[in-house]
């Protein structure tokens, strides 16, 4: 960084904000510019100090972070703004991220992760504390799954959704060898390489797809 960065710090416990003001202080990158104990006065501090980053507490007194998010996006459109919050919650995070908040860190952790937040979040990233991560990624990753599968289906041979939809519908191999021609050793194999394309383990699991698709009707 080729200049200090200017730090407000917006929190109503005054010990923790001693505690990041030594932290802080103590690089020669960073210097605390103002503190405020409640929403309101973080709103007339930030106006008045334009700061480059703002370190936000969601639970403070007057004015909540999450409400006061969008009207400092307005007063200081150029500063970063980073959660910092006992709250390891998917919703507040989603609403944080919504409003403008360029972090989420989570307090517990504050020692050893502010720093590098604060680095990367002033490098213009977005930072979210990693078990936030896995939350975000866990209630996404359904999803995702389900638009591979479907990605994943259509580039199945002919023979492969052939035998998988027979599969699905309870047919054995020897059934579906009969049907189709093929010996129930190249069945195996077109099932097995089906199932692993599509990313599924076991009949239940393709069932389950193939209903979800429409590939087969529930009976």
């Amino acid at each position: 960084m080729n200049s200090t960065v200017r730090i407000l710090l917006a929190d109503d416990h005054a010990i923790l904000r001693s505690g990041l003001r030594l932290l802080l202080t103590g690089n020669s990158e960073y210097s605390v510019v103002g503190e405020a104990s409640s929403g309101t006065e973080t709103l007339t501090l930030a106006e008045n100090l334009q700061p480059d980053l703002i370190l936000l507490d969601l639970n403070m007194p007057a004015l909540g972070g999450l409400d006061a998010l969008p009207a400092l996006r307005k007063i200081v459109p150029s500063a970063r703004i980073l959660i910092l919050t006992m709250h390891d919650d998917l919703q507040y995070l989603r609403q944080a991220l919504k409003h403008g908040a360029s972090g989420y860190v989570l307090k517990k952790a504050a020692d050893s992760e502010l720093l590098s937040a604060i680095q990367a979040v002033m490098r213009g990233e977005v930072y979210i504390h990693p078990s936030m991560t896995r939350v975000l990624l866990e209630d996404i990753l359904p999803e995702a799954q389900t638009i591979n599968k479907k990605n994943a289906w259509e580039i199945l041979s002919e023979r492969e959704q052939e035998v998988l939809k027979m599969v699905a519908l309870g047919h054995t191999s020897a059934e579906i060898a009969e049907e189709l021609s093929l010996s129930t050793k190249t069945v195996e194999t077109y099932r097995a390489r089906g199932m692993e394309k599509l990313g599924l383990r076991t009949r239940a699991a393709l069932v389950k797809f193939a209903l979800q698709e429409g590939l087969i009707k529930r009976e």
